[in-house]
């Protein structure tokens, strides 16, 4: 499988492991029908963990192992960095206008307009984490990721929500939501409250500081077996830590809380280690071209599944819409709606392959 750059330094697996995910994103997003839906292919309602719920970490995770890689030459260059800076702010103002493009999508209605999102998310925790890690080293983003985590941990868990005088963390109802409610401009996803929201973007930023750590190993000269070894190890303890330290603050991804970061970025970092290992490492490519192709062009993919899903969720054609047909028409063979939903959902992961595919084959790889 050849790499998007042609260059031998890039990573085949952190390449098939940002594509993979974005074609899970794209999967979980626009589900055949949304009243049939596998339980772990939707978002938890509150507390708790599905497929689903590992998906965005994951992919934040990324973005901090590609900023490593990114700019790790860079950091060390006694040049000035205010070129560089003004780089790293027009791509996050880039991934941030896209995002409030696609929630304008399909009506441009400018007075019911969220100003939050996945790709907002991704616009600030790039911003933020790019220029921490241009001026900071791998021990002091470590010991800053834990300080938030804590921080973020007590403001939940010890101060009183105004208005109802005591600690909560029910939907609507805790500290970050009277944030948002109070802060936040614009519609939130769940009326009075929203998983995009202002103070759970600080634990958020804490996944991608994660990823930072594990490029950071990466780059550094320990064997290839040791750096696996490393990175499924550390994995292990933060998943393990996050685990336990969710037995009194919930793993809850609407609140992305302290013990979702640890849970999930363990999870992601058991991935790039058993990928590294399988790809990179024993060079087992097979199967991987899609995910290379989808990860070559992640964003754009990401953008086009929104703007396809016009055509195949939103305009009716005979009467009612392609994904509306597409599962009724399963479900009366006497497939399981369920499976019925799952199936057109692949399916459309499919269709949005086709353009991604005729990108990569004409090596135009689109970087906003």
């Amino acid at each position: 499988m050849e790499n998007p750059s042609g260059s031998s330094s890039r990573l085949l697996s952190l390449d098939a492991m940002r594509g993979f995910t974005i074609a899970a994103m794209i999967m979980v997003n626009f589900p055949g029908n949304e009243a049939h839906v596998f339980p772990t292919l939707s978002h938890t309602k509150w507390n708790g963990l599905t497929f689903t719920d590992l998906i965005a970490p994951t992919f934040l995770f990324i973005v901090g192992v590609s900023i490593a890689y990114a700019y790790n030459k860079r950091r060390a260059s006694a040049a000035s960095k205010t070129d560089l800076y003004k780089k790293i702010l027009i791509r996050s103002a880039k991934i941030f206008a896209v995002g409030m493009f696609l929630n304008m999508l399909p009506n441009f209605d400018f007075s019911d307009l969220r100003y939050t999102g996945t790709l907002h998310r991704i616009a600030i925790v790039f911003l933020v984490c790019a220029i921490l890690y241009l001026n900071t080293t791998w021990k002091q983003q470590a010991l800053i990721g834990a300080a938030i985590l804590i921080l973020y941990w007590m403001v939940l868990t010890l101060i009183p929500v105004p208005g109802l005088g005591k600690v909560m963390l029910e939907p609507g109802l805790n500290i970050a939501a009277w944030i948002d409610q109070q802060y936040l401009p614009g519609k939130m996803w769940q009326g009075n409250w929203d998983p995009e929201g202002i103070l759970s973007t600080f634990p958020s930023i804490v996944t991608t500081i994660t990823g930072m750590l594990a490029g950071r190993l990466m780059l550094t000269s320990l064997a290839p077996n040791e750096k696996s070894n490393f990175l499924m190890t550390a994995g292990f303890a933060s998943a393990a830590l996050g685990y336990f330290w969710g037995l009194t603050f919930p793993v809850n991804e609407n609140l992305w809380t302290s013990s979702f970061v640890l849970v999930t970025s363990g999870f992601a970092s058991l991935l790039l280690g058993a990928s590294y290992f399988i790809i990179d490492i024993r060079g087992q490519t097979k199967g991987i071209s899609p995910g290379v192709i989808f990860g070559a062009n992640a964003i754009a993919a990401y953008v086009l599944a929104d703007i396809l899903a016009l055509l195949f969720y939103v305009f009716p054609i005979g009467g009612d819409t392609l994904n509306h047909l597409g599962t009724n028409a399963l479900a009366q063979t006497g497939m399981d709606p369920r499976l019925a939903s799952l199936l057109f959902a692949l399916f459309f992961v499919c269709v949005n392959f086709i353009p991604v595919f005729l990108l990569y084959k004409k090596r135009i790889f689109i970087k906003l």
